[in-house]
């Protein structure tokens, strides 16, 4: 619920000499101000928790089938009650306007530029998840006495984003008295104000694709790619660094697989068997190089049977099916199921021999990846490919899938930093198969194309579901697991690999799935913001047609 909130500052320590001890005019526990610095850092760590697998790639891993699990996600579970935006509007946006209000009070506009660019990115993943919510009336407690802001259409709300994100890059470059300026208390780009207006020119891009269906972009996102002011390589992506454990555990939200008391996040079999190259309908035999980077699989010998009863097993991958209704799907697996690699959640490198997996299997260091550049390049493909962009959407898609693997290696040695020796992919003839293999197929199938596009896409921003949910409403693709479906799940079935399970007499038997709810649209409102915002609509009725205003 977001209708009494003023502000929520951070702790932070307070020192006084020994003269103002005793000054009774004075409240240690509700300082006048809080620096901007102090702000940012915990804006910037806010927006990563929101945005985590704690957080809404929690759900939105599972709905993309890249996850599965057996808790509420399972079957596109989400309800009122588990939706949540409080890290957004509590934690973000909340905080960025106390940030931008101080910066513009201090004359420290490019703390101001920051903060806007920051809000205008929480507000569109709002949008965009949730289709309208409150954005014109949110804290004006103060200024206004409005206890209870109204849900603001999502229509409306882009364009204002957009302006906000001008205004940021204005006040990043602003001749103010700054006398204060980010450095290391911005733990995205440690100050680089070059690299935020980047960021922010690339948000736009982002939120211009998303409305290609209802209006026309074309000048817009050509003029944006023309200004050569988007990220442009891979140090200059938008990501939150996360550290090891210390004194404050900092490590990715993915990574408590790794030490949780039950382990509950499974890699989705769809997933698994497009990388294997099993899919009939896309990359068929062609293998995946990621596989031992995305996937730790603790069952180090193929043909070992000492497992509880499986659900789905292929030598050393085991896991459970979305929407599942089989006997096995509720069986620990606890240290034999295959569950997150070193990428993207700073675990484990696959090298084959398996083992269990425990908190001192990685360093759990990988960061939150917001917008990287081979999201950039995808999105120019995209755009390539549907006629709002001219250039060349195979060349630009080659580029994409190539810095997917270099996105691979350069977050694994500057931020995951294993002790173990992990190949380089860059440069591998695996890589260079594969990346050939796919653009044979690209040529080869023209009315697949948006379609393979996309499936790069997907498979390279795995471990940040906001956007891969977005794109999947706008565009269809990449095709998804349906358990509905009958040539999927034909009888209401799903076959695993039938000889993947050694400790079988037999082949793996099929299993019985079913979702009763249709893919959604849009998230449900949180409940808790419709019992106590006396301004708030009645909750959606079918998430399966409430559309954001970007889908016609």
């Amino acid at each position: 619920m977001i209708r009494k909130l003023k502000y929520i500052i951070p702790a932070i320590l307070l020192i006084t000499s020994c003269k103002k001890q005793l000054d009774i005019n004075t409240d240690p526990y509700k300082p006048i101000s809080v620096s901007e610095g102090h702000l940012l850092t915990g804006i910037e760590k806010s927006l990563g928790d929101a945005t985590s697998q704690n957080g809404l790639s929690y759900p939105l891993e599972v709905y993309m089938h890249r996850i599965t699990v057996r808790e509420y996600p399972n079957s596109y579970g989400v309800t009122g009650t588990t939706a949540d935006w409080g890290g957004f509007y509590v934690s973000v946006l909340t905080n960025s306007d106390l940030l931008i209000a101080e910066g513009n009070k201090n004359g420290n506009l490019q703390y101001t530029g920051i903060g806007e660019i920051i809000k205008a990115y929480a507000y569109s993943l709002l949008v965009d998840i949730y289709g309208d919510v409150p954005f014109s009336e949110v804290n004006k407690l103060t200024t206004d006495n409005i206890t209870n802001p109204k849900f603001d259409q999502g229509k409306d709300i882009y364009p204002q984003l957009i302006t906000l994100l001008d205004k940021g890059i204005t006040d990043l470059k602003a001749s103010a008295t700054n006398a204060n300026t980010p450095g290391a208390d911005d733990v995205i780009y440690g100050g680089d104000i070059v690299k935020w207006e980047k960021a922010a020119n690339t948000i736009k891009l982002k939120m211009l694709l998303q409305q290609r269906l209802v209006k026309d972009v074309t000048a817009d996102v050509t003029a944006l790619v023309a200004g050569n002011k988007l990220i442009s390589s891979t140090a200059e992506s938008f990501l939150l660094p996360h550290g090891p454990n210390g004194a404050t555990d900092d490590r990715n939200a993915g990574y408590s697989e790794y030490y949780a008391s039950q382990r509950t996040k499974n890699i989705s079999p769809w997933f698994y068997e497009i990388l294997k190259g099993y899919n009939k309908n896309i990359y068929t035999g062609i293998t995946d190089p990621r596989i031992p980077y995305y996937i730790y699989q603790q069952i180090g010998d193929p043909d070992f049977t000492g497992t509880n009863p499986s659900e789905y097993r292929d030598g050393r991958f085991l896991s459970i099916y979305f929407g599942s209704n089989g006997p096995n799907a509720g069986q620990s697996q606890q240290n034999y199921m295959s569950i997150s690699g070193i990428y993207p959640v700073g675990g484990r490198y696959d090298d084959g021999e398996g083992g269990k997996a425990d908190a001192s299997s990685g360093t759990g260091a990988a960061p939150d990846r917001f917008i990287t550049y081979a999201d950039v390049l995808y999105m120019e493909a995209e755009l390539r490919h549907t006629g709002k962009l001219s250039g060349d959407a195979k060349a630009t898609l080659e580029a994409a899938i190539n810095e997917s693997f270099n996105q691979v290696d350069y977050v694994i040695t500057k931020y995951v930093k294993p002790s173990q020796a992990v190949p380089t992919l860059v440069g591998s003839d695996d890589v260079k198969n594969y990346v050939a293999d796919v653009m044979a197929q690209y040529v080869a199938k023209p009315n697949q194309q948006l379609e393979q596009i996309m499936t790069q896409k997907w498979i390279s921003s795995f471990g940040f579901a906001v956007d891969a949910y977005t794109d999947y409403r706008r565009t269809g693709f990449p095709v998804i697991f349906d358990p509905n479906n009958t040539t999927q799940a034909p009888g209401g079935k799903v076959q695993p690999p039938v000889d993947g399970n050694p400790g079988l007499d037999g082949p793996q038997p099929a299993v019985p799935v079913s979702a009763s709810k249709k893919f959604p649209l849009t998230f449900p409102f949180p409940q808790n913001e419709l019992d106590g915002n006396s301004s708030a609509p009645a909750q959606k009725v079918d998430l399966s047609t409430y559309k954001p205003f970007w889908l016609p």
